[in-house]
């Protein structure tokens, strides 16, 4: 059995606004084992980032976070103080975010920076911090790495110092990446070295991965698992083969009813879409959050909650009233399954 490294149980996070009580993350569970990939997947503003925001403990000082468990290779992290989470950020685990020059600080070099995390966590000297970044910025890809340590983020390109940041997070062998959306401000070729890269080093030092994206095109190329999110819930998790191929939520279909297939989808045949808008998550709201825009709803979609229910697999599972076989006869319906 493998190692579980991550292990999250009715995870919530709830943010006061002006209307009431935003409900952003609402009982979310999954887990990541070593040497596992699990891409959590949906639409913007569904809670992918809140949601990794609230593993690392990262949330907005208004948010309230919680969960029946959230435990990092066994240790209970919900209940950490800032001290402990402070020795854990960086170390055990750690996060590469979105935009890189956000994340960078303009006013220290690379190589300071890089040294810090090492230095910060670890007993070490700054000549075995220095040696350990060359090490890594090697191993990302970059060309001239000892001199790279003097220069400062601006005088690197995008995708340098996307590159930086990867290897800044693997500077104390951390178990667990969180990367939140890595690729979205690069261009199509250096996001496919990105994440070739990605796979790569999780594949070499064995660590656990949590990707965060829109995009499905990534999702297929990587992912071991997937969870769909949909409205702050997971409407939908299993290995990447089972959703894919066999997609049983109604909303999942409707993703990849949207993508074009080499070979399947006709030319000038309009692709699939899904109509209407995502509700409100202000309040309370006891109902399937899809309902509104499902032409599978009915009556009983919209007096309560619904539960992740099994699908026909092992480990496949779902939140819709809908009985597996029936989801699995809409989505041959609409050819993609």
């Amino acid at each position: 059995m493998a190692e579980r490294i991550l292990e999250v149980e009715n995870l919530t996070v709830d943010i006061p606004v002006g209307g009431g009580m935003l409900h952003a993350v609402q009982g979310i569970s999954f887990h990541v084992d070593k040497g596992e990939t699990l891409c959590i997947v949906g639409e913007s503003g569904c809670g992918k980032s809140l949601t990794s925001l609230a593993v690392m403990d990262l949330l907005p000082k208004k948010a309230i976070r919680g969960a029946n468990k959230l435990e990092l290779g066994g240790e209970d992290i919900l209940n950490a103080g800032e001290r402990r989470m402070s020795d854990i950020r960086g170390n055990t685990m750690g996060m590469i975010f979105q935009e890189p020059m956000t994340s960078l600080n303009p006013a220290y070099t690379i190589g300071n920076q890089m040294e810090e995390a090492l230095k910060r966590h670890r007993n070490v000297s700054t000549r075995e911090a220095r040696d350990r970044a060359i090490y890594l910025l090697e191993k990302v890809g970059i060309t001239a790495a000892a001199s790279r340590l003097s220069q400062y983020p601006h005088q690197l390109s995008g995708g340098l110092r996307q590159r930086v940041m990867i290897a800044m997070t693997l500077m104390c062998g951390p178990n667990l990446i969180i990367a939140d959306e890595p690729t979205t401000a690069l261009d199509v070729t250096i996001q496919a070295q990105i994440l070739l890269l990605l796979a790569e080093l999780q594949r070499e030092f064995e660590m656990g991965l949590i990707l965060i994206t829109h995009d499905l095109g990534v999702v297929a190329r990587i992912a071991d698992r997937v969870a769909v999110m949909y409205a702050g819930q997971v409407v939908e998790q299993g290995t990447a083969d089972q959703v894919f191929n066999r997609p049983t939520h109604p909303y999942t279909q409707g993703l990849l009813d949207c993508i074009p297939i080499p070979g399947k989808t006709e030319r000038n045949k309009p692709l699939g879409s899904i109509p209407g808008i995502v509700p409100s998550l202000v309040g309370a709201f006891h109902a399937c959050h899809f309902a509104e825009r499902c032409q599978y709803a009915f009556a009983e979609c919209v007096k309560g909650d619904i539960d992740m229910r099994p699908a026909v697999e092992d480990g496949h599972e779902y939140r819709c009233l809908l009985d597996p076989e029936t989801c699995r006869a809409n989505a041959q319906k609409r050819g993609v399954a």
